[in-house]
């Protein structure tokens, strides 16, 4: 196992270096020390940012979808985001790895309000999507880039700490987001949901760019450099950008063909498996596909445990307003508990005296994340209390809290300061690749089911149109794909 140590270009580097490997100078830093404090609040600051977004976001996606007469492509608006996020991934390891993480950074919350701005003024359903597959780029290229500055610019014993306050990162805006989201939908429409967002990415720049700068700016040096691998490395760039462009234009093809549910969208659907294949056995880590011990299970578990939870998280809204009459605050709120619990979870993770039973923990995580996914249909019965979700959902995310930001601090530890872009990169394909592939087949269920045509004023009416069948085809599914990643838990070190 290769620990991934700070970028050596800088002095500061340097001492970060130095502290990491004596364990003593460095042994009473905490991530809000004085030489961290900074860049500490500076990055948590981006998280908050993307975290506000899919809070208040998803709030509002229910009624966007209804007025913009989509609800049958309500699964569109969430892969359309995590398709091209996928090659944004791949372009934001490269870009790390050969020139810091800096410029992709700052060009990903670029287009990640670009395309909130695009949703927000749509006037069609495709255009909303268009706007969440832009925003999407921009999500990859700054979840990447975070992931390397993180293991550039903190020592490894910080690293579980800075993890879990993105986690608690989260907590604010998951509170707080479905409430404005919800009140700012009912008063003044969901658009302004989606066009006051990029108004908080002013923050983040000017608290994080310039300690990025400092930190983390510039290539790690390494063998591939030398003059006689540089052409090599450049075609090896080039492959993996091709690559990437096979996994999003494959996803996007299986997506489109789940949806149409027509004997021709096997044709579309055969084209997105010949593309998505060989990209993905090409640019994650060998033997992902088969739980090899090591890297790639962490790859496949982190790819399971977020495509299962957000696949079934991104129809919990749409249920409760459609199903049991919620109004969009209410529907929000049942998943704010889980922002607090996801923090806990990644609290919990990074205690030093939890570090010999860190597998233990995340196999407790998917067992309880499963265990919510099934028990959240349960609301689908008018006898069964609404806030049976809020509660379900809490123990959900605290099982993601200790298995999320358990994956990334594995992820760094096997990781060479000169791979960490790339290893970055293939965490977060597994990551955007499950969840679009997942979503696309919980739409498939959903609207093979009647699911396209459910609305709040029908469901109201005597209990007419309601599709509760194709709410379960979603979750139950869902909720076996987590137990299996309670397995992939067990082959996370080798032997």
């Amino acid at each position: 196992m290769t620990a991934l140590e700070p970028h050596d270009s800088d002095v500061v580097h340097d001492q970060a270096a130095d502290e990491a490997g004596t364990g003593t100078q460095g042994s009473h830093e905490t991530v809000l020390s004085r030489s961290y404090r900074a860049l500490s609040i500076g990055i948590v600051s981006v998280i908050v940012l993307i975290a506000f977004e899919a809070t208040a976001v998803g709030t509002a996606m229910p009624v966007a979808a209804r007025e913009l007469n989509g609800v049958s492509l309500y699964a569109f608006a969430f892969s359309g985001y995590f398709t091209t996020s996928l090659f944004g991934m791949v372009l934001a390891g490269q870009w790390s790895d050969r020139r810091g993480p800096l410029g992709a950074l700052t060009c990903g919350i670029g287009a990640f309000g670009a395309g909130l701005l695009l949703s927000g003024t749509a006037g069609a359903m495709w255009l909303f999507i268009a706007g969440r597959a832009v925003q999407g780029l921009g999500g990859g290229l700054v979840i990447v880039a975070l992931y390397v500055v993180v293991g550039r610019a903190y020592p490894e014993p910080l690293r579980p700490a800075i993890m879990a306050a993105f986690a608690a990162g989260w907590v604010v805006p998951s509170v707080v987001g479905p409430l404005a989201a919800g009140a700012v939908t009912e008063h003044l429409g969901w658009r302004w949901v989606f066009v006051c967002i990029p108004v908080l990415v002013v923050v983040p720049l000017a608290l994080a760019l310039p300690q990025i700068r400092l930190r983390a700016s510039g290539p790690v040096e390494s063998g591939a450099d030398a003059p006689g691998r540089e052409g090599a490395g450049r075609a090896a760039d080039r492959r993996r950008l091709r690559l990437a462009l096979g996994i999003s234009a494959g996803a996007g093809l299986l997506q489109y063909a789940a949806q149409d549910l027509r004997p021709l969208s096997l044709l579309p659907g055969a084209a997105g498996v010949a593309l998505l294949v060989p990209s993905v056995l090409g640019l994650l880590p060998r033997g992902t596909y088969r739980a090899a011990r090591g890297l790639p299970s962490v790859v496949l578990l982190r790819g399971i445990a977020a495509g299962s939870f957000i696949a079934a998280e991104s129809f919990v809204p749409l249920m409760l307003v459609t199903q049991r009459g919620l109004a969009p605050t209410l529907a929000g709120l049942s998943l704010a508990a889980g922002g607090a619990t996801w923090a806990l979870g990644s609290w919990v993770q990074s205690r030093p005296r939890v570090e010999p039973y860190r597998e233990r923990l995340m196999t407790l995580g998917m067992v309880l994340v499963a265990a919510a996914i099934a028990a959240a249909p349960s609301v689908l019965i008018e006898a069964v209390p609404v806030w049976t979700v809020a509660v379900a959902w809490g123990f959900g995310c605290f099982g993601m809290g200790l298995v999320i930001s358990s994956t990334s601090v594995l992820l760094l530890q096997l990781s060479a300061p000169e791979e960490a872009g790339a290893n970055s990169a293939a965490l977060q394909i597994s990551d955007g690749l499950s969840n679009a592939l997942l979503l696309a087949a919980g739409g498939a269920a959903f609207a093979s089911l009647g699911g396209g045509t459910v609305s709040h004023t029908v469901t109201r009416a005597a209990g007419a149109g309601t599709h509760p069948a194709a709410f379960a085809a979603v979750f139950l599914p869902m909720a076996g794909v987590a137990l299996v990643g309670a397995w992939v838990t067990r082959r996370l070190r080798e032997r």
